[in-house]
């Protein structure tokens, strides 16, 4: 006998129901696949249940179908997928998708209790997990800054004209004085057998990894008259602890 229009409308409207549920979290989050395509992905799956179900009068095999919505939900979830240099973009929504094919499939088959726990599984995930996520993540941030602390020692060294050195000495003291965390350890001159130019190096002690100061304080300098070159590197690090 085959099945009353009422049944597969109801189960139909089960499946639209829950798949827009799903929609709309992804839609305020603004994802790539929203509302509408949440929707009729799980109302496609619910649809291509009953069809197999209306044409067998429940004699054939549902989850033959179902086998083949896996499949091809596989292919749309591919395409929100998108790769920029090392960062992958989508998998969160190509694993909502799967997940709304799977509520209408379950809707469609008439396991309405099954296709309503799963949803609601679906958006705990996404609702719960997500502040869950996000503190791990600025723990893993924590973490990184953390491997950055201890005592760092900086070899800064420019090469500049002669008459300009004096007024290149103040401006880098000047510097690093204003930075709390940085300390002038020694500042020496020479000609490096050129009298016309001055080769000037400073030993800086840092609290902590701090490039920037140092990347700061090169374009500052570059900037100036009678600057010819301007190097620094890391040359040593010692553990806060230590």
């Amino acid at each position: 006998m085959m099945m009353p229009i009422s049944i597969f409308a109801l189960r139909l409207a089960i499946a639209f129901v829950l798949g827009a549920l799903i929609g709309l979290e992804r839609q305020y989050r603004q994802k790539s696949a929203g509302l509408r395509t949440n929707t009729l992905v799980s109302v496609g799956a619910a649809a291509f249940i009953l069809l197999s179900v209306s044409l067998t009068d429940n004699a054939g095999d549902p989850s033959r179908v179902a086998g083949q919505i896996v499949t091809g939900i596989g292919f749309l979830g591919a395409g929100v997928i998108m790769k920029t240099g090392m960062n992958v973009q989508g998998l969160n929504t190509a694993a909502t998708i799967w997940c709304s094919a799977a509520v209408g499939t379950l809707a469609g088959a008439g396991l309405v209790a099954q296709a309503v726990l799963t949803a609601a599984v679906i958006m705990l995930a996404h609702l719960g997990l997500r502040p869950i996520g996000i503190r791990i993540n600025r723990l893993n941030f924590n973490q990184e800054q953390a491997e950055d602390t201890g005592i760092y020692y900086y070899t800064f060294k420019l090469r500049c004209k002669e008459e300009v050195e004096n007024h290149l000495r103040a401006l880098m003291l000047k510097h690093i004085k204003k930075d709390k965390s940085l300390q002038l350890r020694s500042l020496k001159s020479s000609d490096n057998s050129t009298p016309a130019y001055v080769y000037v190096e400073a030993q800086i002690m840092s609290d902590g990894n701090n490039e920037q100061a140092m990347e700061k304080l090169a374009a500052k300098l570059t900037l100036e008259y009678g600057v010819t070159s301007i190097t620094w590197e890391v040359s040593g690090q010692q553990d806060s602890e230590g």
